[in-house]
Order: C-alpha cells, then sequence, then structure tokens
C-alpha cells in the first residue's frame, strides 16, 4: 500500500497505555530514500514538545482510522531524549536515541533496516547481542562482522564521531522543491508517496501547474540525478517531453499495480519491487 506523507500527518500516534500525539513531519535519510522518524506533536499532553518515533516501533497500524500504535510506554516517550526539530540529526543523537528504545541502529546491516529488510519483528538470532556485550560490539557483528575485538570497538566510535549529520531531511522542507528536467524546469514537489511495509518513499508526486495545468505525475527517487538542497531544487534525468507523455496521477484515488508497471515501462526502468527482491536474494 502506499501512503501519502500529507496524508500521515493527520495520524494519531498511540502508545500502550493512551495517545501521545499526532504526526507533524517525517523525517527521511537522503540515501535510501526512506522514513526514519515520525516527528511527533505531543500537544496537551507534552506542551510545546516534539518527540521522534522510529516505524521499528510501530505494532499496529489501522490505515482507515488513521491511527498508529507503537510499542512504548508514555513514560519512554517522555524521558527520550531532546532533540531539536528545527536543526539537523546528528548520527550521535540517533544512537541516544536507538539506545534509550532499545532499538537496533538500521544503519548497521546489509538491509534497509540494518540487521533487517523491513521495519517489524526480531532480528536474526545471531544478530543479537550476546549477553554481557557491549552495544558496540554488537553493532559491529551486524554489520557481518566476526572476532569482534576492542580496536574494531574504537574504530567504530571514530567513525561515528565523524559522521556528523546523519542525512535526514524534513518532509515538510522538501515539499515545495522545484523539479528540473533534462531539458527545463517540470514543476515542483507536491507530495511524498509511502510504502506502508517498508517505509520508503516510492515517488515524489510532482505538479506541473506551471506548465501543464492540472496534471500531477510521480516520479521514484531512484530516477533522481541529483538534489541540491541548499538551492531546493531536485534534478532529474527524463526530458519534459516523457514527463508530458506519463501516466497521470491522481490523488483522490490509490495507484494500482497496473498503473506502476505502466509508468516504470514508459521510462524504462526496473520496478522497485524487482529490485527489493534481488537486494534479498
Amino acid at each position: 500500500m502506499l501512503l501519502s506523507v500529507r496524508d500521515l500527518e493527520s495520524f494519531t500516534i498511540g502508545a500502550t497505555d493512551g495517545d501521545i500525539g499526532s504526526v507533524h513531519d517525517v523525517y527521511f535519510d537522503d540515501q535510501s530514500w526512506t522514513i526514519r522518524y515520525l516527528v511527533v506533536d505531543t500537544g496537551t499532553w507534552l506542551p510545546g514538545r516534539r518527540v521522534l518515533i522510529s516505524p521499528m516501533s510501530v505494532r499496529e497500524a489501522s490505515w482507515s482510522a488513521q491511527r498508529l500504535v507503537v510499542g512504548l510506554t508514555k513514560a519512554q516517550v517522555e524521558n527520550s531524549p531532546e532533540v531539536d526539530t528545527g536543526g539537523p540529526i546528528s548520527r550521535q543523537y540517533e544512537d541516544q536515541l536507538v539506545r534509550h528504545y532499545g532499538l537496533d541502529p538500521y544503519w548497521f546491516g546489509p538491509y534497509r533496516w540494518g540487521a533487517v529488510p523491513y521495519p517489524f519483528g526480531p532480528a536474526p538470532t545471531d544478530l543479537r547481542p550476546t549477553v554481557g556485550e557491549p552495544e558496540a560490539m554488537g553493532a559491529l557483528r551486524r554489520e557481518g562482522l566476526q572476532n569482534v575485538g576492542p580496536e574494531h570497538v574504537e574504530e567504530r566510535h571514530l567513525r561515528e564521531e565523524r559522521a556528523g549529520d546523519a542525512g535526514l531531511r524534513s518532509a515538510r522542507e522538501a515539499i515545495g522543491y522545484y523539479i528540473q528536467a533534462a531539458d527545463d524546469e517540470i514543476g515542483h514537489v507536491e507530495d511524498f508517496l509511502v510504502d506502508t511495509h517498508t517505509w520508503a518513499i516510492r515517488y515524489m508526486v510532482v505538479d506541473t501547474a506551471n506548465w501543464l495545468p492540472g496534471k500531477k505525475v510521480v516520479i521514484a527517487p531512484e530516477w533522481i540525478e541529483m538534489v541540491s538542497w541548499s538551492d531546493s531544487q531536485v534534478h532529474v534525468g527524463m526530458t519534459r517531453e516523457q514527463i508530458r507523455n506519463a501516466p497521470e496521477y491522481d490523488p483522490a484515488r490509490p495507484i494500482e499495480r497496473e498503473h506502476e508497471l505502466r509508468l516504470h515501462e514508459h521510462y524504462g526502468r526496473r520496478t522497485y519491487w524487482d529490485e527489493d527482491t534481488d537486494r534479498a536474494a
């Protein structure tokens, strides 16, 4: 199922012992284009505070009722590390956050979610930390290293210190970015469509209002050649003519697999489900 980020922003987030707020924004990483955190406005419960919740914490989802339930208590959320959602998120902060919630870091491992391909369910047993094992050694084993020693842990810490900005981007900020085709500008980012199974952003919704009034199209992140974050521009390799003739996107109707097939055939691109199958193999 593909879900609009704009629709996601109206979802209520429930903890195991009560509601904690509603989705205000999402952070996605600019390498895999995967939603890593829901930015939750805690409303009157914790006035003036927003918290980050990982999709790895989601235990129940009611898409029609616009509600997600996470396997966390309100106390866990209240005591989570404070974050400034107006600035960049560092890897050091993420490390604190996943430690606090007892999650596996998504940035260590062969899959989209580190040791696992999806943001739910247990990691393989052989990738779980052994009793008494320092977290850093467990993380390195999840990367595929065996016979981990202190020297490997020290090297990891140095990598973390140099990591700085984790490359997380606000969807709210990215909406409105201009789309530059191979031969001219074609419109702007209107929305994002998220795969509710993997939490990967599968498409950007592009509004071509200034060029083709009334027409919207979708473009996959894999078709992006470059994003200039400082200039708020997304560069794609397709021409305006290719985009003009692409299957039109109707926000009032869910995208069916048939529409996606026609879209990928039009651009001569492999489907993401074939690519995901190859990576899993």
